[in-house]
């Protein structure tokens, strides 16, 4: 059986990352359910709050998985009772191979403030050391081009092409392999 071990807040000047609840579904809806803003995630657009319930169950399940993963959601420290601007986290853990992929995603109306940069170098830092990561992995669309910047900013280094690997909108799409290794952590994080 596994324990899951107490959730790992995490504060930055401006966020509070915290485990998300079942109050977020409403939030995590209208994040999720924009699908233009939404493009590049990887699924197709929520449509009903029975999903965004579905998805707070999916990432609470992560952490009572054998190699667990986190997820945090996101909010304004001077604001935390206006709701979740957005979540971000380490998924898909080796412990073996001392790996794990990160995602992410913002609402719109968060974007463009440095939030996510933020909160991305508390939740990597976490990982390198708590969870002993030394490879952190991303994948992202070539035509993200906010993601990808957001990411070269954090150190990652492009490695690759993964062909057809991802499917959402009805067509099979390529991804870009993004890593971060532990000995790159102090890269780019400015």
């Amino acid at each position: 059986m596994t324990t899951t071990a107490p959730f790992p807040t995490l504060e930055t000047p401006r966020l509070l990352l915290r485990e998300i609840t079942a109050d977020d579904a409403p939030a995590l809806l209208a994040i999720h359910g924009d699908a233009e803003h939404m493009k590049w995630f990887g699924t197709e657009p929520l449509t009903e709050l029975a999903q965004a319930q579905a998805l707070v169950e999916t990432f609470a399940g992560w952490r009572r998985q054998a190699n667990p993963g986190t997820r945090w959601g996101l909010v304004r420290r001077a604001a935390p009772e206006a709701g979740l601007i957005g979540s971000c986290g380490l998924f898909a853990w080796n412990r073996s191979w001392r790996k794990c992929t990160l995602g992410y995603e913002l609402a719109p109306q968060a974007c463009g403030q440095g939030l996510m940069l933020e909160a991305l170098q508390a939740v990597l830092a976490w990982g390198h050391e708590s969870m002993q990561l030394h490879r952190i992995e991303a994948q992202v669309h070539e035509d993200n081009r906010a993601s990808r910047a957001l990411l070269a900013r954090l150190g990652f280094a492009e490695e690759g092409r993964l062909r057809e690997v991802a499917w959402w909108g009805g067509r099979p799409h390529d991804l870009l392999m993004l890593a971060r290794l532990a000995g790159d952590a102090g890269a780019g994080a400015r």
